[in-house]
């Protein structure tokens, strides 16, 4: 039986959420490095072609007219990616393209073989606006699963696209503009401020127990 949200049957102009880990659960993501160059291969295939440093063929891999990121995580032994398809392709050709060099150059730098990913990646349709959101902030929420942190505000924690929300950061290649239309500021101006993207992320409870993840997923 194929595992769940392996199949892929991508819409033109769909909305996914995709995600994998490490093989057994390993850490992907060592150090800073680590981190640094999986972004730089997202930076090189999303940003405005401009924008991109080319290297041998990589002007031919460039996806930004066929992707938008609206939103990403890394955590040490897995990723997030939140996903606007422009065409029917267009994810294919970017995880086929950054999973392969990211782990080529993880095996290299680590002197290890073999495969780095658990299994193919998984994506989900996004079938809502409410889904939309809800896996936004789910992204943006995910440092805090740490158990050791070295930052003190969730906006601090350098490998997602929080900072981009919050304007602390200006990505050309991540696009939140979609998801903050719905909202009417993207930080809060006080504790009150019920109608900014920054209250809805941080002030949401998780309850005790509640598998958020699956039942997003499901």
């Amino acid at each position: 039986m194929p595992q769940k949200n392996s199949i892929k049957a991508y819409l033109e102009g769909g909305y996914y959420h995709i995600y994998n880990r490490g093989v057994e659960n390993r850490e992907i993501f060592l150090d800073d490095r680590d981190y640094k160059v999986f972004l730089y291969y997202l930076k090189q295939y999303l940003a405005p072609i401009e924008e991109t440093i080319f290297i041998g063929k990589i002007q031919h891999t460039n996806l930004s007219s066929e992707i938008d990121l609206l939103s990403f995580c890394l955590m040490p032994n897995h990723f997030h990616l939140q996903i606007k398809q422009k065409n029917k392709d267009g994810i294919t050709k970017l995880m086929r393209r950054l999973l392969t060099n990211y782990a080529m150059y993880f095996n290299k730098r680590y002197q290890r073989n073999g495969t780095l990913f658990q299994g193919i990646y998984k994506a989900v349709l996004i079938n809502s606006d409410s889904q939309l959101l809800h896996l936004s902030r789910y992204i943006h929420l995910n440092p805090y699963e740490l158990e050791k942190r070295s930052f003190k505000k969730l906006v601090d924690y350098p490998y997602s696209s929080y900072g981009d929300y919050l304007g602390v950061r200006k990505s050309s290649w991540v696009k939140p503009q979609e998801i903050l239309s719905f909202f009417k500021n993207a930080r809060r101006s006080d504790l009150k401020d019920i109608l900014s993207y920054q209250s809805f992320v941080e002030d949401y409870k998780v309850e005790p127990g509640l598998d958020f993840e699956n039942i997003l997923l499901e």
